[in-house]
Order: C-alpha cells, then sequence, then structure tokens
C-alpha cells in the first residue's frame, strides 16, 4: 500500500458513506413527508392526525439538522485529515508541552475543542429550537450549563487515566501493545458498567424508590416469575430535562436496576407499565445485554488489533494527511488519526447491527406478551410512539440501515399475532 492509494480508497469511502447517508435522510423526510396527511390505518383509532402531523413535522425537523451536521463532520474529518488539522493540532501542544504524556493530552485536548466548538451550535438548535419547539424541552440554560460542565469534569476524571494508561502501554509493551490496551479497556468498561447506577447516573439524576406499593407489588411479582433480581425499583426525575418517557435497566450482577422515567409512570396504566417492564425482561432472558457487551468487545478487539498492524505503516499517516517528515509520530496521533479514520469505513456495518437489535427487540417483544398481555403492551407502545412524536411512517430503507426498533406498524402487527 502506498499513500496516495491510501488518500484515494479514503476519499472514496467518505465520498460513499457520505452521498448514501444524505441519500438515506433525504429519502426519509421526503417519505414522512408524503405520508403526513393521513394516520396509517392501523393506527386511525388510536392516534389522532395532529398527534401524527406532529411527529412527522418533529421527525422532518431533527433530520433536517442532522443532514445539515452531517456536511460539517464531513469538513471536520476532512480538515483535521488531509487539510493538515492533525499535524497543526500536534505541534500547537508540542511548542507547549515536551513530555510525551503531557503531549499527548494535550493532542487530545486539542480534538475535543475543535469537535466542542462545531458540535455545540447543533446541540443548542437541537435542544432549544426543535425540543423546544415540539414540547419536549425541559431544560433551562443553567442546568444546561451545569450538565456541561459535570459532564467534562466527569470526562476528565475517567479519560484521562484510562488515556494516560493506553499510552504507556502503546509505548511500552512492544507488538502486542493492542492486546493490552484491549485487556485494559475491557476491565474499564465493565467496571464502568458496575458503577454507572449508583457513582455517575446519580450526579445527574435524582433516583427515588418506587413509592406506588401496589404498582411495586405488581413489578415484584413480574421480577419473581421471571426469575430476575435487581438492587431496587427506581423512578428518575427526566421530566426536569425532557418530557420523553422511558424505561431501563442498568448495572451488572448486584448492581442491576431497574429504572423508570416519571414521565412514564404517569402515562401509562399498571398493566401497561408492567409489559414494558417485561419487554425489558425479555432482553434480560434472552441475554441480549451479554451479547451485545461479548459483540463490542469482539468487535473492539478486532479493531485494536487492526490498528496494531497500521501503526507503523507511514502509508497510514501520509494517506491521512500527518506528514512524518522522517519522524515516528506520538501515539497520540496514531490513536487519534486511526478513529477519526475508522468511522468512514465501519459505517457499512451499521446495518447488520440495526438487523440484530431490531431482532433482539421482536424477542423481547415475544417474551412480554408470554409474560404479559400483547393488549397491554400494543397500547403502552402506542402512547409512547404518541408522546414522544414517533413516526408511524419511516422510509423502509432508512429504517432498515438506521432503525434499532422495528417500524411500529411491523411492530404492532407482531404483537397482535400474539394476542390471546
Amino acid at each position: 500500500m502506498t499513500a496516495p492509494a491510501f488518500t484515494l480508497i479514503f476519499l472514496l469511502f467518505v465520498a460513499l458513506s457520505f452521498a448514501f447517508g444524505s441519500l438515506l435522510t433525504l429519502r426519509h423526510i421526503a417519505h414522512v413527508r408524503t405520508h403526513r396527511a393521513a394516520v396509517p390505518a392501523e393506527f386511525s383509532e388510536s392516534i389522532t392526525l395532529e398527534a401524527h402531523q406532529k411527529a412527522a413535522d418533529y421527525t422532518i425537523a431533527k433530520n433536517r439538522l442532522g443532514l445539515v451536521e452531517s456536511v460539517f463532520d464531513l469538513v471536520f474529518l476532512l480538515a483535521i485529515t488531509l487539510g493538515g488539522g492533525m499535524l497543526l493540532i500536534h505541534n500547537l501542544a508540542a511548542t507547549w508541552f515536551s513530555g510525551s504524556y503531557a503531549l499527548g493530552l494535550a493532542i487530545f485536548a486539542g480534538l475535543m475543542i475543535v469537535s466542542f466548538l462545531i458540535s455545540t451550535p447543533f446541540d443548542l438548535y437541537r435542544t432549544f429550537v426543535i425540543e423546544q419547539k415540539f414540547g419536549f424541552n425541559k431544560l433551562t440554560w443553567k442546568l444546561y450549563l451545569i450538565d456541561g460542565i459535570k459532564g467534562l469534569a466527569l470526562g476528565a476524571a475517567i479519560g484521562v487515566p484510562l488515556l494516560l494508561v493506553t499510552f504507556w502501554l502503546m509505548e511500552k509493551m512492544g507488538g502486542l501493545w493492542w492486546l493490552y490496551v484491549w485487556l485494559v479497556w475491557l476491565v474499564f468498561s465493565l467496571t464502568i458498567i458496575v458503577i454507572y447506577p449508583t457513582f455517575i447516573a446519580p450526579l445527574f439524576n435524582k433516583f427515588l424508590p418506587l413509592a406506588d406499593i401496589a404498582l411495586k407489588e405488581r413489578i415484584e411479582t413480574l421480577l419473581t416469575r421471571c426469575g430476575f433480581t435487581s438492587s431496587g425499583l427506581f423512578v428518575m426525575d427526566g421530566s426536569k430535562r425532557s418530557s420523553h418517557g422511558n424505561a431501563y435497566f442498568t448495572g451488572l450482577g448486584k448492581t442491576k436496576r431497574i429504572v423508570f422515567f416519571d414521565t412514564l409512570i404517569e402515562r401509562l396504566s399498571p398493566s401497561e407499565i408492567e409489559a414494558v417492564l417485561a419487554h425489558e425482561l425479555g432482553h434480560f432472558k434472552r441475554k441480549h445485554v451479554t451479547k451485545m457487551i461479548i459483540g463490542q468487545f469482539a468487535l473492539t478487539f478486532v479493531i485494536l488489533a487492526l490498528m496494531g498492524w497500521v501503526i507503523d505503516k507511514p502509508w497510514f499517516y501520509e494517506g491521512a494527511g500527518f506528514s512524518l517528515n522522517g519522524t515516528v509520530p506520538h501515539v497520540a496521533i496514531s490513536l487519534a488519526l486511526f478513529f477519526m479514520v475508522l468511522p468512514v469505513f465501519t459505517f457499512w456495518l451499521t446495518p447488520l447491527g440495526s438487523l440484530i437489535s431490531r431482532k433482539h427487540e421482536f424477542e423481547a417483544d415475544t417474551y412480554a406478551a408470554q409474560q404479559t398481555q400483547a393488549h397491554d403492551l400494543i397500547t403502552a407502545l402506542v402512547k409512547l410512539y404518541r408522546d414522544n412524536a414517533s413516526t408511524l411512517t419511516p422510509d423502509p430503507l432508512h429504517s432498515a440501515v438506521y432503525d434499532s426498533h422495528p417500524p411500529a406498524a411491523i411492530r404492532i402487527a407482531h404483537l397482535k399475532a400474539m394476542q390471546t
């Protein structure tokens, strides 16, 4: 492989992934707009035309913003790589920091600052314009700023030690450095999963024990029936940031928690809440979380092994816009450049990930229908589609590539077939 050849391959994949992604977004917008005028027949008795059109407009607004954001992301990627941005950041950092580890951290800090400056305007517009317009945003500017400061502090507290260990392993462990990094990242990821419920999540939200005694007894009966143990049932104050509703499991082993958004508790009946929880239990019983974690670790193993192969190849750096001039690049450059370039190639795995996720959702729905009434899950989902302004008419190709959940009509039809 030569540097010019890699540059051409990189540009080809950049062009193809951007063009295909943009085409999918434009198709999705057009499809949703075309079906905006009428509620799909299967939802005509449960979703009003006003709610359907709100979901269509919300979907179109989000995707239009996403399309603009993808253009800026493309420019950023090309500027950082072939435009010499990575080299500029390295040279600026090198004028201030001479130590290897300090220089590495400075390089990553520079990349994060540039990325922050590009992404923040879109995040602000998404939160305070789109979410506000459609009645979902509950964030104040003060809370937004506090969340940002907490996130930055938490990211530094967790990320800096992990980066330093990674740099050290890359410098000291020879040709198999990537294997040691993978093992460290594996332990780190599992540790975060374990400590997240009790140490990280409470930094941003309040978690109170479920106070509704009747609902708690109902849920505990379901948990016993399904053979699931948890460290508690909690209600999260999601309403202080958004009116969207959800429920989820978090943690591993004895740290497993069941968390309901307060908005979900307010909108669904006890039987519907039980059905939604049964769906989440289905993911547990079918070992979807375990499979997902193993799959992610396996993919990370392959990715790091690939990086271990290209890290000493001059054509990779020169082809991605970082001029070596006979020098050995800092390991931070290797790490950052590789993970900047990688998504251009892994984008094409997105449909496979979405397919696996939708398969898991169907399996979880089937389990829920076996443990509770399918009708209760159907009515709960319809309420969630309505209250979260989820479009009922996604473009089929866009959905096949991106959606982790089956389209509403297909999912509801699957549940209706299991009604007793």
